[in-house]
Parts: structure tokens; C-alpha cells; sequence
């Protein structure tokens, strides 16, 4: 009832949340959820891509993670921007398939920039103060998006980076934040921080000891998925669960660090 709630009725720290669609840059329409922030704009934005799960729970509403992360944005002044990539082309969570048809770097990055463009004509929105955000598939479209112009900054949190390493030459046109849990077992940390050697100082890479999957969620307890299509042991098992520490970390770090690419 609290998640319905979110997109029935004013928020505490912002304004109602808004259903709308958003054109993808393969001329797919986006579902989106929008948050405003209070006062008057334009106001700095930033787009926050959902994991394989998608990006609402079972009743429509924006699941725990993305109703959370989207609220504290909106209430620290960012215009809020969720679009759906699955659920817009008729298809439905991810994380058990292993013959994907939207993928991170075609459709998603579609789906990225073509958020980006309809913020920046939004009279609304800071066209120069756009940042772009994603959780495991998410922060893998993160990865696939990070060469494109047009962003602030990119934060991605545990996502896939075997691709990215692979292909040597990985230069993000903004700074980029990485987050990982160090013990992640469905998308392992060791490419992601040999990623961000390779990159050099346009990365900050920041792992959590200890911390699995989802360690940001609200509220989440640990426990051992089973039927995973990709984890770091092939069997279809994967730990994923709040690691209290490292989210309070990480609330505390992304948005000041969204802030402070948003001022420059």
C-alpha cells in the first residue's frame, strides 16, 4: 500500500510522481515514472535505469529500491526520470533468461539517450545537468552509455563489466561512480575494478567489503537466488540483500556526488 501510494499521492519531498511516455532512440515508446522536485526550475535531472527485474513490484508501483532511490533524488532537487525498457516491448523480467533480446548496449542504450534528449527539452530541466544511473543490467547500460555526450555523470552500481574490460579501450565522456559489493557473486567486482585501472581517473571505483547484490535495497534480507540465467558460479545461484553499512554509504555518497557534477 505504501508503494501504490507513491504514485497515487503527493510527495512528502516533492510532487506527485507523473505516467508518462518517453521515445527511446529506436522509436520505441517508453513507459516512465517522473518525480519533480519542490521549487522552481529548471532543476538538475538524472535517469535511473531498473536491473533485470524490472522497475516495478508485482502490484505496478515502482519496487522498494527505485520508489526509495527516486524519492531521496527528488527530495535533494533532481528531476527524477524512470523508464521502463522490458515492460514497454511486451516483455517481463530477465534475470532467468539467457537468450535476452534487450540487451544493454542496443536497446538500453537506446532507451538512455533517448531519455536524455527528451529531458533536455524540458523547460523544466538543466539541459547541461543531466546524470544517468542504473542498477546491475541497468548499470551495465550505464557502462554502454558512458561514451555518449550529453551527461554530467554516469553511477552505476554492481554491473556487468567483462564486456566493457573486453574491449580495451573504455573512456567514459563524464566521470563515472562504480559501486560494488566485494562479495558480489552474480556480477563479480575483480572486472569492475580492473575497469577502473584501466580508465583511470575519469572512474571512482568504491567496493564494499563483504556486501552482495542489491546491498543498497530498503529493508532487503540476505538471501541465495536460484535460477539466474548469469552468475560468477555458472549454477544459477546468487546471494542478494541490504548490507546496512554500504547503503548507508552509498545514499549518503551518490547524491553529493550527483550534486556536485551537477554544479560544475
Amino acid at each position: 500500500a505504501v508503494l501504490a501510494a507513491l504514485l497515487a499521492a503527493p510527495s512528502a519531498r516533492g510532487e506527485a510522481p507523473q505516467r508518462l511516455t518517453v521515445p527511446s532512440r529506436d522509436g520505441t515508446a517508453l513507459d516512465a515514472v517522473l518525480l519533480m522536485p519542490k521549487g522552481e526550475g529548471p532543476h538538475p535531472a538524472v535517469i535511473l535505469l531498473h536491473g533485470c527485474g524490472g522497475r516495478d513490484a508485482r502490484s505496478g508501483a515502482l519496487d522498494r529500491r527505485h520508489a526509495d532511490w527516486a524519492e531521496r533524488l527528488a527530495g535533494a532537487g533532481f528531476v527524477v526520470l524512470l523508464p521502463e525498457s522490458f515492460a514497454s516491448r511486451g516483455q517481463g523480467p530477465q534475470c532467468t533468461v539467457r537468450d535476452r533480446r534487450i540487451l544493454p548496449w542496443r536497446e538500453r542504450r537506446a532507451d538512455a539517450l533517448g531519455a536524455r534528449d527528451w529531458l533536455a527539452g524540458q523547460s523544466f530541466v538543466r539541459a547541461e545537468a543531466i546524470a544517468l544511473m542504473g542498477w546491475s543490467h541497468g548499470g551495465s547500460t550505464v557502462l554502454a552509455a558512458a561514451d555518449a555526450p550529453g551527461f554530467t555523470g554516469f553511477v552505476a552500481f554492481y554491473p556487468g563489466c567483462s564486456r566493457a574490460l573486453r574491449a580495451g579501450s573504455f573512456a567514459p565522456a563524464a566521470p563515472l561512480l562504480l559501486l560494488m559489493g566485494e562479495a558480489d557473486d552474480w556480477t563479480p567486482p575483480g572486472p569492475c575494478r580492473a575497469l577502473a585501472e584501466q580508465a583511470g581517473p575519469a572512474v571512482t571505483y568504491v567496493g564494499y567489503p563483504g556486501a552482495y547484490h542489491g546491498f543498497d535495497a530498503p529493508g532487503t534480507r540476505l538471501r541465495l537466488r536460484s535460477g539466474l540465467a548469469f552468475t560468477v558460479r555458472g549454477d544459477g545461484t546468487a546471494h542478494v540483500g541490504t548490507d546496512p553499512a554500504a547503503r548507508a554509504d552509498a545514499l549518503a555518497r551518490v547524491p553529493s556526488w550527483l550534486a556536485e557534477r551537477a554544479r560544475r
